[in-house]
């Protein structure tokens, strides 16, 4: 660490504890040329992951827009907003582990549908008819005809 004082580039720690709810770490130093003390923090450094919408248009991944359809498909079902918030954690989790920094959204409607399915089959028809935008009654019971399937 560059000292702010003379610029020497090597200082030891004297002290470190956590900040910010274990957030961030705040290191006191000690210059090894000048002996002046300064402060650092240290901070994790998260990567945006980075959406791409069917009209190819890019934002950044939005963890309430996730939460807020689930919720609305989720909505007068016996599903508890701790089962939401749990599903919307682990997608959140699978994104940001991953190595791609780009994922598709039609990739995020997936993970969501593969959760609701094994959570409540009406929110997963409900998620999936808005998702996969059915044009008409067919593509509906073809959906309720692969889900009766798998059972």
């Amino acid at each position: 660490m560059k000292c702010p004082f003379c610029g020497y580039e090597e200082s030891k720690v004297i002290d470190s504890r956590p900040t910010d709810e274990g957030e961030r770490i705040r290191r006191r130093r000690e210059c090894i040329k000048c002996a002046k003390r300064f402060t650092t923090y240290e901070v994790i450094e998260s990567v945006p992951v980075i959406v791409v919408k069917k009209d190819k248009s890019r934002e950044v991944f939005d963890r309430s827009k996730l939460f807020n359809g689930l919720l609305r498909a989720c909505e007068k079902r016996p599903v508890s907003l701790e089962t939401i918030e749990h599903v919307v954690s682990e997608i959140e989790s699978r994104l940001q582990n991953s190595l791609d920094r780009e994922v598709t959204s039609s990739y995020i409607g997936e993970l969501a549908m593969d959760y609701l399915k094994d959570i409540d089959e009406v929110a997963y028809v409900r998620f999936a008819s808005v998702y996969r935008q059915f044009k008409d009654i067919n593509t509906f019971m073809a959906e309720l005809a692969k889900l009766l399937g798998e059972k």
